[in-house]
């Protein structure tokens, strides 16, 4: 019999003692009632998220009916934390439940709305409806952070200080400055379709996400975001089909911002065209490249372009005293009395100073792209305060000072950034540039835009063989041996290539700069093309006297009949060279006729 009676008892999972089955229920509330109430902290630490329940059924029913009445989030907890198999894997993942806040009372944890925001929180950037919690909350909780934790972010610096309201957003006065049209219509949340056309680091995905938190906050519109570079065409169908039912059902409009929306070819940009016509979708795009040539004429249409310019100098400086301050880094020179810098470091960290010298280096550096001197500030801050810092410390416990000095922030950089695409709209503008600079005879121009072509990166080649053309188009006959200088700049950039070609291209756009000009070669060839193109009916035939007679049959027909050989002649020849019906035309002074 004693042998039955400890094969039928039940090991409590708490205290790991036998009961036998009639009694292990009450044994087991008893049990969990007392390991809550010794520890409700780390029960409420180490559980799980809380399991959702229908909103009609109580919340008690998450434990056994034969359990007393006890708070329903606190035993769930306490129950689930008991039986998990690993608490170390628990601890490791990321708490899902940490939306809800600590005030909220537990039955409130299951309404439909707590359910969406956490749906929402969790889902990809790709294809989805922005979170419901407000990038204002979240702007708050960045901004008391201290620095070493808001470079810990395992973010870029630039996509954490990303403002969320027009009065943070620097550098487009022209466009959403006050009194302009823009501002207006995004105040009044009437905001059209939108192509954002601008260099990166402009601010093109930053307006669009504050037109994102602004909709979030009233309420007045859907923003849904997709990237060119990994969505489909079915998914854009799939949120122009949640678009209508939202319209239908909800009366709420939806935002869909397109991000490169240039790497979208144009059937695919012909989705967009029947629903941005009737205003089922607002359209907001985003390129770096020229819409009018990378954009659907149609859906162009439909949209107003907005030309964001490349930063100045003194918009960087904004956005980096912003993002200084944020980071609670001090500049050295100002009073820290008149900053937010004793908020935000603490006296467990080391104290960061950057150099006025460094921020103005960033500035110039970075070429007007605010992400890359986010992160070019972000990348020597962290670096600076990773490495040893001999003799640096202090005593009596206080942190150790940090110093990020211009050097610092060159060996980030490098070189400058220069904006330049050998395959973009700037590779044309350079080039033209280049052209009309030469033409102009202004050396020191043609310099500029020949080393701002070869330091982005541009094919020696390509410009060798565009000073060839330039040689023969503007300077032609008034300097012939200007040909044969591009001529050998070509062949001496084939022979030894970059960098060492650099000077050779320098010396032959100085030359071709200073050499007199004549387009006279270049007009007259027009004209022929243009008689060509405008004659009426069919060309005229080779006059029978300069045709070429190798065979008997030939010459029997009148081939070089008549032909005067000039070398047989002292002097000049009267000789016909011309069709009969251009006889007597000049090229060099004959002006086309309209056809």
């Amino acid at each position: 019999m004693a042998d039955e009676t400890i094969s039928n008892s039940v090991q409590c999972p708490v205290c790991f003692k036998d009961f036998t089955p009639g009694t292990i229920n009450g044994h087991l509330d008893t049990c969990l009632l007392s390991s809550a109430a010794d520890s409700p902290s780390t029960a409420a630490e180490s559980g799980p998220p809380v399991k959702k329940v229908r909103v009609s059924e109580p919340v008690n029913n998450c434990v056994s009916s034969s359990s007393p009445a006890m708070p329903g989030t606190q035993s769930s907890s306490s129950v689930f934390s008991l039986f998990q198999a690993n608490k170390g894997k628990l601890d490791a993942q990321p708490d899902r439940s940490a939306v809800f806040t600590g005030k909220r009372s537990p039955v409130s944890a299951f309404n439909k709305g707590t359910k969406r925001v956490l749906t929402e929180a969790v889902s990809g950037s790709t294809g989805t409806e922005t979170p419901s919690v407000s990038n204002s909350e979240t702007e708050k909780n960045i901004n008391h952070l201290p620095a070493r934790n808001l470079l810990s972010l395992n973010k870029p610096l630039a996509e954490v200080l990303r403002p969320n309201t027009l009065e943070d957003y620097f550098g487009q006065n022209k466009v959403v400055g006050q009194q302009t049209l823009i501002r207006s219509l995004l105040e009044s949340q009437e905001i059209p379709s939108l192509i954002l056309w601008g260099p990166p680091g402009c601010g093109k995905t930053t307006l669009a996400h504050i037109i994102a938190s602004t909709s979030k906050k009233k309420g007045s519109a859907r923003f849904v975001t997709l990237s060119a570079t990994s969505a489909s065409t079915n998914e854009v169908r799939e949120v122009i089909k949640q678009a209508q039912n939202e319209l239908r059902l909800c009366k709420r409009k939806t935002i869909m911002f397109i991000d490169e929306i240039h790497r979208f070819n144009k059937s695919q940009q012909d989705t967009f065209l029947p629903h941005v016509e009737c205003g089922t979708v607002t359209l907001i795009g985003a390129t770096t490249e020229n819409p009018s040539f990378q954009v659907n004429a149609a859906l162009l249409s439909r949209c107003r372009v907005l030309v964001l310019e490349k930063l100045s100098v003194e918009a960087m400086g904004s956005i980096l005293n912003r993002a200084v301050a944020a980071l609670g880094i001090q500049v050295q020179g100002q009073d820290p009395t008149n900053s937010s810098y004793r908020d935000k470091t603490s006296s467990s960290e080391p104290s960061v100073f950057i150099e006025q010298k460094a921020l103005d280096t960033i500035a110039y550096l970075c070429d007007g792209d605010a992400r890359t001197g986010l992160n070019s500030l972000q990348l020597a801050v962290q670096a600076q305060m990773k490495s040893p810092q001999p003799n640096q410390s202090t005593q009596h416990g206080f942190p150790q000072e940090i110093v990020v000095t211009e050097e610092h922030i060159k060996e980030g950089l490098q070189r400058s950034h220069i904006l330049y695409d050998k395959a973009g709209e700037e590779h044309y503008n350079c080039i033209s540039a280049l052209h009309k600079s030469m033409r102009g005879s202004h050396e020191n121009a043609s310099l500029y835009w020949l080393g701002r072509m070869l330091e982005g990166g541009e094919d020696p080649l390509y410009v060798a063989r565009r000073l060839v053309r330039f040689a023969s188009e503007d300077v032609g006959l008034a300097d012939p041996s200007a040909l044969t200088q591009a001529v050998s700049a070509f062949q001496a950039c084939h022979f030894i290539g970059m960098p060492e070609c650099e000077v050779i291209l320098a010396q032959c756009a100085v030359y071709l700069a200073r050499a007199p000009k004549s387009i006279e070669i270049y007009k007259a060839y027009g004209n022929v093309k243009a008689c060509l193109r405008n004659h009426k009916g069919p060309l005229p035939p080779v006059p029978l006297h300069l045709r070429n007679a190798p065979t008997r049959l030939m010459k029997q027909l009148g081939y070089a009949k008549g032909y005067k050989y000039n070398p047989e002649f002292s002097g000049p020849v009267e000789q016909e060279y011309l069709p009969k019906d251009l006889r007597g035309v000049d090229f060099f002074t004959w002006t086309p006729s309209d056809p």
